[in-house]
């Protein structure tokens, strides 16, 4: 049972930057919460998993767990990408591993053999059986779709429609050519905290100085206020004293604007919190995303993607000088896991409590506490409702 006291919390989360205060520390330390919002709201809506070139040909698949349910991701043999249920409808063996590439699915506990598309293709010695020859023995089919590169899914059966849930994200980002941009580095590790710390300090400003005062902190001037979203997502500008993407003492290799930029993208950054699990940056010349998949309340599974426009790969210097961006991207992070480390120790004293928000610092944050406050505010109403 949720306590009465943690829903008072998250009502103090709901107005604007200036007013708001973050979420309470159960929503980062506790089982009971945990459990509530994984089975409540994060299963529901579109969940952004990454980007859609890393799975580029005919039978590349990746295994993944979204909201306690273990998906395939498989491009199948008609160019299409697939996102199906990681479970054989015989004895719910699980199917596949990591990632790789397969021509077919194949069971490894009794051998069922399904297509690409997860269509069910044949099993041994079963065809005696008057219940396999009248049920459906496909796999479970989970509602995919790609904007801008990025995949979607969505657990639900009938889920809204997609464009309806991104709401202007389209227009705020088409300054970039983000559909256009390729994955040219990507890895998975599991990190002991919060799957909400992480995206919380990827997405604001205020602790640069302090946390990267001699590796990035420069480069980034004060961003100007976040845009009004109207889609489940929050995005804010600032503008940098050369590339976001790399660190300061290695802004001479810059590779310099990729093709296609407008406006804001030739002047800096902008980072972009995709609710709930996924979060973005786009520079001039690079693109870097973090996915932060909840495992329990105190571990968290990220994927991160380096992205380059394909013009930029094709230069000659592509592969050494990438590796510059690559040391930023770790380098940084590196900095920030002490930093999430330390907070998430702090998070789990009995005297940790709600702090107000820097509203330009933080603008990220709060509209995301402000998102996940309301989700979690109404499914407490809904069950309530229901025990009565």
């Amino acid at each position: 049972m949720i306590y009465k006291t943690f829903q008072n919390d998250l009502s103090l989360c709901l107005g604007s930057a200036d007013t708001a205060l973050c979420l309470p520390p159960l929503a980062y330390v506790s089982d009971k919460v945990f459990k509530y919002e994984n089975e409540n709201f994060l299963n529901k809506g579109w969940v952004p998993i990454g980007r859609a070139d890393r799975l580029s040909e005919i039978g590349d698949y990746e295994t993944l767990d979204v909201s306690g349910h273990p998906v395939i991701l498989i491009r199948g043999n008609d160019n299409q990408l697939n996102a199906l249920a990681n479970s054989c409808r015989h004895r719910g063996a699980r199917l596949l591993e990591g990632n790789g590439n397969t021509k077919g699915i194949r069971c490894p506990f009794h051998s069922w053999l399904y297509r690409t598309d997860g269509s069910f293709a044949a099993a041994p010695r079963i065809e005696t059986s008057d219940a396999f020859l009248e049920r459906n023995n496909d796999l479970i089919h989970y509602k995919l779709e790609e904007r801008l590169g990025f995949l979607f899914i969505s657990l639900e059966e009938k889920p809204g429609a997609i464009d309806k849930w991104l709401g202007n994200f389209a227009e705020l980002h088409g300054d970039w050519p983000i559909s256009e941009m390729k994955t040219t580095r990507k890895w998975t590790r599991e990190f002991p905290f919060n799957w909400k710390c992480f995206l919380d300090v990827f997405n604001e400003y205020y602790h640069l100085p302090f946390v990267h005062r001699d590796s990035i902190d420069a480069v980034y001037h004060t961003p100007r206020a976040g845009d009004l979203s109207t889609g489940n997502f929050a995005t804010q500008f600032g503008k940098t004293d050369g590339t976001g993407g790399l660190l300061e003492s290695q802004q001479n290799y810059a590779f310099g604007n990729m093709p296609g930029l407008m406006g804001d993208a030739l002047l800096g950054a902008r980072y972009t919190w995709m609710f709930p699990t996924m979060t973005f940056a786009c520079s001039n010349d690079a693109m870097w995303v973090y996915e932060a998949r909840p495992k329990d309340e105190r571990t968290c599974i990220v994927t991160q993607s380096t992205c380059f426009h394909p013009s930029t790969i094709a230069q000659k210097n592509f592969k050494e000088v990438s590796k510059i961006y690559y040391e930023r991207m770790d380098t940084a992070l590196d900095e920030d896991i002490i930093a999430l480390k330390n907070q998430f120790a702090g998070l789990n004293s009995p005297e940790a409590s709600q702090g107000p928000f820097s509203p330009t610092l933080e603008h990220n944050v709060a509209a995301f506490a402000k998102w996940y406050s309301a989700k979690m505010l109404k499914a407490l109403e809904i069950n309530e409702k229901r025990n009565l």
